[in-house]
């Protein structure tokens, strides 16, 4: 295909393709969502990207109860139903999956395209979650998040995006307040700009939630290592994900909140193998007022009766 300034359009069975100088992604309509996000030819995606809903408890968390009372997110954060899909091409909206691909060649391209995945959560009763991620002719993706706030359900522990990176960062940079903050942990942190080596974990005797980073811009994570045996670079190589209109929290980790919640020793916690980022529109307080009951303060709670929405930028350069 010649050199174009627009997106390349890949119509697949069961994945659409989008590419362009120095990028390609492959969207999945199997998986429910972004399966591949490959920037100068590093893959950044060990696994789909997907809503997430939980963050490990903490020793406040099992105080009070909450993790009891909310334990049914943990299930909602682990598998992931995805009921609807929508692509739009330009102005072209697609009605139904799977495409029809016969009347398209390999040469098709668009100044931009969006794929919006629905979520059904595995709760009772059930809400749901769209992820719509808009692509445009510089690689850019606009990731745009809703949460459908429903009466019935309970509190949240956290609500974002959770995307898993094949291989374990060396570090990441990031623009927003100092050290480790959280909603009720805020006013120790200074605005700047800070570099933090390897992914830290703090070495809590029970593994609990941390690493939370709020209010910030951006965030660049390095990788130095791929799962491409034909790849024998050395050489660091980073993502970028930026603020869209507001800012947004995020930690970066070896481990799911999954892979802390389960482990009863710090000692009993795997290997660091993979990348986990987790970009949050919304974070529960940790508490820290005691640990026999007290529990969030009620300005640090997220209700799961209203509506969420968040929006943040991946740069693909």
């Amino acid at each position: 295909m010649a050199y174009t300034n627009k997106l390349h359009v890949i119509y697949g069975d069961g994945s659409l393709g989008v590419g362009g100088e120095g990028f390609h992604y492959i969207f999945s309509y199997e998986r429910g969502g972004l399966e591949s996000l490959k920037v100068n030819g590093k893959e950044w995606l060990y696994r789909t990207p997907t809503p997430t809903f939980w963050r490990a408890t903490t020793d406040n968390d099992r105080g009070s109860g909450f993790n009891i009372k909310s334990a049914q997110w943990l299930s909602a954060d682990y598998f992931q139903k995805c009921t609807k899909i929508d692509v739009t091409v330009d102005d072209h909206h697609f009605a139904g999956l799977p495409l029809d691909n016969d009347h398209y060649s390999n040469d098709e391209t668009a100044e931009q395209v969006a794929l919006a995945y629905t979520f059904e959560t595995l709760t009772v009763p059930s809400t749901t979650v769209t992820m719509t991620y808009t692509v445009t002719s510089d690689g850019q993706i606009k990731v745009a998040v809703h949460y459908t706030g429903k009466k019935g359900l309970p509190e949240l522990p956290v609500f974002g995006v959770r995307m898993v990176m094949p291989t374990a960062a060396t570090g990441f940079e990031y623009a927003g307040l100092s050290g480790e903050t959280y909603p009720d942990r805020m006013a120790g942190g200074q605005h700047g700009t800070f570099k933090v080596k390897g992914l830290p974990v703090a070495k809590y005797l029970v593994p609990q939630e941390n690493g939370m980073h709020m209010a910030s811009d951006w965030v660049k994570i390095t990788r130095q290592t791929t799962q491409n045996n034909a790849d024998h670079s050395d050489q660091p190589f980073s993502l970028k994900v930026a603020k869209d209109q507001d800012s947004f929290a995020f930690s970066c980790l070896p481990y799911t909140a999954e892979e802390l919640e389960n482990a009863t020793h710090i000692e009993e916690l795997p290997l660091e193998r993979r990348t986990v980022l987790v970009i949050a529109g919304a974070v529960r307080g940790v508490g820290g007022i005691d640990s026999w009951g007290a529990d969030v303060e009620k300005q640090y709670h997220i209700p799961a009766d209203q509506d969420i929405d968040f929006s943040f930028i991946l740069n693909a350069k």
